[in-house]
């Protein structure tokens, strides 16, 4: 398999992985609050990164390296995981996934702006008409809509979008999966006090439905698809893998109408065939 294929098939299972995480965080957030969701995730999942880079002793980041792992960090394992956690408090995890096909597009730009790359024009093309559809979306919704909570996504789009690109370069250097544990072993300090100081005063109101939506954002959202998705966008590219991204609406509504039993509109049906339909478009005139 070459480094292109390679790329698409790494991204494509960092999306699958992906799409359970805000299904999993809702339910997560029903029972516990939401900063400690945020830092009991990256705590645990920054101890098991620490335990790869130590198992496999891998050579520490340069000190040039430090400020991209920094911005890693507050983007994808501070920034996202708090912001979508806030937003589930106001909106389903079915409204919020459709957010995610604004992900992309913020991800194809942090890619140009940190990573170097220059899409053809019409890549932008196929690439606003999906956010655009996604922004319709979202204006549709009127009063319905928590503008609280669709403010909260739209600022985890962005920093996420940073995450990914600033990551996805870094990975080219030091390895896809070098690059997610070195962010959350460097967050691990913050997080481990911030997961003690929010810790429920009890767990006896803790379903089970909780713990396992925890330990999934915890095992697979903060890791083990990070794994994956890096080493997807560093070898077919941030602004092109980043489109498969348009995908994960798609998926994460399916597990919002089947495990959380969320009604699932025809309208967000509609809009995520649309925004899944200009992966096509975008992929052709990445590069």
């Amino acid at each position: 398999m070459d480094k292109t294929a390679s790329g698409w098939l790494n991204g494509f299972i960092g999306v699958l992985i992906f799409s359970g995480s805000l299904p999993a965080t809702r339910v997560a957030v029903m029972d516990f609050d939401p900063t400690f969701v945020t830092s009991a995730r990256a705590a645990i999942a920054g101890l098991l990164g620490l335990a790869m880079l130590l198992l496999f002793r891998q050579k520490r980041p340069e000190r040039g390296d430090l400020l991209s792992l920094v911005i890693v960090a507050l983007g994808v394992v501070v920034g996202f995981p708090l912001l979508t956690a806030l937003a589930l408090k106001h909106v389903t995890s079915a409204h919020s996934i459709i957010f995610v096909g604004l992900l992309p597009l913020a991800t194809a730009i942090f890619g140009v702006l940190r990573g170097g790359e220059r899409p053809r024009p019409a890549f932008w093309l196929f690439s606003c008409i999906g956010s655009a559809l996604v922004a319709g979306f979202a204006l549709m919704q009127g009063v319905t809509a928590s503008p609280v909570g669709d403010g909260l996504m739209l600022a985890a789009i962005v920093v996420c979008g940073l995450g990914y690109a600033e990551g996805a370069a870094l990975s080219r250097k030091l390895g896809g999966w070098q690059v997610i544990c070195w962010a959350l072993t460097l967050s691990l300090p913050i997080m481990l006090v911030l997961t003690f100081v929010t810790l429920p005063p009890s767990f006896a109101a803790v379903g089970s439905h909780a713990w396992i939506g925890l330990a999934y954002v915890s095992l697979f959202s903060m890791l083990i698809g990070f794994v994956f998705w890096y080493r997807g966008l560093a070898h077919g590219g941030i602004a092109a893998v980043g489109q498969l991204q348009l995908l994960q609406p798609f998926f994460g509504l399916a597990l919002a109408a089947t495990l959380l039993h969320e009604q699932v509109s025809w309208l967000m049906v509609v809009v995520t065939l649309g925004v899944v339909l200009c992966v096509f478009g975008a992929k052709k005139f990445a590069r």
